[in-house]
């Protein structure tokens, strides 16, 4: 059910009265002016949340960019978590994880043809993206990740997701939970989507959580979920063999990412058995944990294979010390999200909508070769941050 992850460490709670107190003071800075948001000319869109966690941002940001990459020219703007890098990067094809960190590495591999850059000042990273430094391309639209609290961004439509299994409205402030800031920030967000919702789900929950999440008339609620592609080899060594089918195998899951529970919980139905082998969100895999990985994979029954995320095969094919055993069996599960309840066209419309208001003029209308850089790009709109309403899109 909702919430069902949901653990409270009560006594904490003075100490997540204290934190409130700083949260929301930040949020009362940005309110009055005293710190300054800023709007810009190029689309900007912003996916994030308010929880320390996964709320699946990665595949939610992959899901836009396969919207638009064939529309308008898409770039994605990240922080570059854990990287070894300072200040702005603009990944390249052979640019490699360290520089960039895991999860734009990730998208990079899988976008080749999308702009990805990182950049801790995200005002700064737009500006250098919608310069002629971005491999001399218009940028069209930026995608922020991870950025619903990176306040110092005006962007034109905020995106919130929340956990189905963390529902924000049944969580408390860290550290007795896990809210990065008050439960009101989630008023700031235009769309508000509930992720990794059990594929079951039935309509009267749909109705129940919507009451509860008490969104204004101006937001926008959707709910996804996770679908799974079929498995593919992490290494050459496993290309030659027969794809496993997971129903006839006992599996090691290997996750480094900040919620594994329901990707354990979707798997478990579809293995033989199921071993999970955890490690922290973003873990760098030294060799001890390549020792475990290798001891623990040695001794399990066959039949046998390791299924690990995407974000944890980026880590693990620059890992040292990886058995021929575990080279040989290793495979990733990559996932994507879906939109629930036929909602799928009404949140595609909004954001092309949104895109093609604010864009340059008959944008979506246009081949990508032939959008052309604005001499004007470079600087932040001096207007005011512009209100988006949905209902003439």
């Amino acid at each position: 059910m909702e919430g069902d992850f949901i653990k409270i460490n009560e006594w904490l709670l003075p100490l997540s009265w204290f934190y409130g107190l700083g949260a929301n003071f930040r949020n009362f800075l940005f309110e009055v002016g005293i710190l300054k948001s800023r709007a810009y000319k190029t689309p900007v869109i912003s996916v994030g949340n308010i929880t320390v966690g996964g709320t699946g941002k990665t595949p939610h940001v992959e899901y836009l960019v396969r919207l638009l990459q064939d529309k308008v020219r898409v770039a994605v703007l990240s922080r570059g978590y854990k990287r070894k890098s300072s200040g702005f990067v603009l990944a390249g094809k052979d640019t490699p994880m360290e520089q960039i960190g895991d999860e734009p590495f990730q998208m990079k591999q899988k976008f080749p043809d999308v702009t990805i850059a990182v950049d801790k000042k995200r005002t700064r990273g737009i500006e250098r993206l919608t310069s002629e430094e971005a491999d001399g391309k218009a940028i069209d639209v930026i995608l922020l990740d991870d950025a619903f609290q990176h306040r110092y961004v005006k962007p034109g439509i905020n995106i919130l997701l929340v956990d189905y299994h963390r529902l924000i409205i049944y969580d408390k402030l860290l550290p007795a939970g896990r809210l990065r800031e008050p439960l009101k920030g989630k008023n700031r967000a235009d769309i508000v989507i509930v992720t990794k919702c059990p594929k079951e789900l039935k309509p009267m929950e749909f109705r129940v959580i919507t009451r509860a999440m008490g969104l204004f008339p101006y937001q926008h609620l959707y709910f996804s979920t996770l679908e799974y592609d079929q498995l593919r080899p992490v290494f050459k060594e496993a290309s030659a063999g027969t794809m496993p089918r997971l129903a006839e195998q006992n599996v090691l899951l290997l996750t480094g990412i900040a919620s594994p529970r329901q990707l354990l919980e979707d798997l478990k139905p579809e293995a033989m058995s199921i071993t999970p082998l955890v490690f922290p969100d973003h873990h760098k895999f030294r060799r001890k944990d390549i020792r475990r990985l290798n001891e623990a994979f040695e001794a399990m029954p066959s039949p046998k294979c390791i299924v690990t995320t995407e974000k944890d095969a980026t880590r693990l094919m620059v890992a040292e010390g990886l058995s021929d055993e575990v080279r040989r069996s290793l495979y990733v599960q990559p996932v994507r999200i879906k939109f629930m309840s036929d909602q799928e066209e009404s949140f595609n419309q909004n954001i092309i909508g949104y895109i093609t208001k604010n864009s340059r003029k008959s944008i979506l209308g246009k081949p990508k070769e032939e959008h052309k850089p604005k001499a004007s790009a470079t600087a932040p709109s001096a207007d005011k941050p512009r209100t988006i309403s949905f209902k003439s899109y």
